[in-house]
Protein backbone atom coordinates (compact mmCIF):
# COMPACT_ATOMS: atom_id res chain seq x y z
CA UNK A 1 0.00 0.00 0.00
CA UNK A 2 1.21 3.60 -0.94
CA UNK A 3 1.35 5.76 1.84
CA UNK A 4 -0.36 9.41 1.13
CA UNK A 5 2.12 12.56 1.90
CA UNK A 6 -0.58 15.21 2.16
CA UNK A 7 0.67 18.18 0.40
CA UNK A 8 1.49 21.89 1.83
CA UNK A 9 -2.10 22.99 1.71
CA UNK A 10 -3.66 20.23 3.20
CA UNK A 11 -1.44 20.05 6.00
CA UNK A 12 -2.05 23.91 7.20
CA UNK A 13 -5.77 22.97 6.82
CA UNK A 14 -5.35 19.77 8.94
CA UNK A 15 -2.73 22.39 11.31
CA UNK A 16 -5.67 25.07 11.70
CA UNK A 17 -8.61 22.27 12.14
CA UNK A 18 -6.64 20.66 15.09
CA UNK A 19 -5.58 24.07 16.65
CA UNK A 20 -9.28 25.25 16.35
CA UNK A 21 -10.29 21.69 18.05
CA UNK A 22 -7.61 21.66 20.87
CA UNK A 23 -8.76 25.30 21.58
CA UNK A 24 -12.65 23.78 21.90
CA UNK A 25 -11.27 21.31 24.39
CA UNK A 26 -9.47 24.00 26.15
CA UNK A 27 -12.36 26.31 26.30
CA UNK A 28 -14.80 23.12 27.81
CA UNK A 29 -12.35 22.27 30.14
CA UNK A 30 -9.48 19.60 29.66
CA UNK A 31 -10.95 17.41 32.14
CA UNK A 32 -14.43 18.06 31.51
CA UNK A 33 -14.19 16.95 27.46
CA UNK A 34 -14.97 13.68 26.24
CA UNK A 35 -12.00 11.67 25.50
CA UNK A 36 -13.54 10.53 21.93
CA UNK A 37 -12.22 14.87 21.10
CA UNK A 38 -8.68 13.93 21.96
CA UNK A 39 -8.57 11.38 18.69
CA UNK A 40 -9.30 13.79 15.82
CA UNK A 41 -7.44 16.38 17.34
CA UNK A 42 -4.28 14.18 17.67
CA UNK A 43 -4.66 12.90 14.30
CA UNK A 44 -4.83 15.85 12.43
CA UNK A 45 -1.21 17.35 14.58
CA UNK A 46 -0.27 14.29 13.31
CA UNK A 47 -1.05 13.91 10.03
CA UNK A 48 -0.13 18.27 10.07
CA UNK A 49 3.68 17.65 11.72
CA UNK A 50 4.44 14.56 9.52
CA UNK A 51 2.79 14.76 6.24
CA UNK A 52 1.19 11.20 6.72
CA UNK A 53 -2.42 11.19 6.84
CA UNK A 54 -4.12 8.06 8.76
CA UNK A 55 -7.79 8.79 8.18
CA UNK A 56 -6.99 9.20 4.09
CA UNK A 57 -4.98 6.06 4.57
CA UNK A 58 -7.39 4.58 6.96
CA UNK A 59 -10.13 5.77 4.45
CA UNK A 60 -8.44 4.24 1.53
CA UNK A 61 -7.82 0.76 2.84
CA UNK A 62 -11.57 0.35 3.26
CA UNK A 63 -13.04 1.93 -0.10
CA UNK A 64 -10.21 1.18 -2.03
CA UNK A 65 -8.69 4.07 -4.82
CA UNK A 66 -10.38 5.23 -7.43
CA UNK A 67 -9.28 4.21 -10.98
CA UNK A 68 -9.30 6.23 -14.02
Amino acid sequence: MKLFVAPAWLRAFLLLAAGLIWLGIWDTGLSVASWILYLPAVMFLFAAVTGICPSIILTRAVLGTKRG
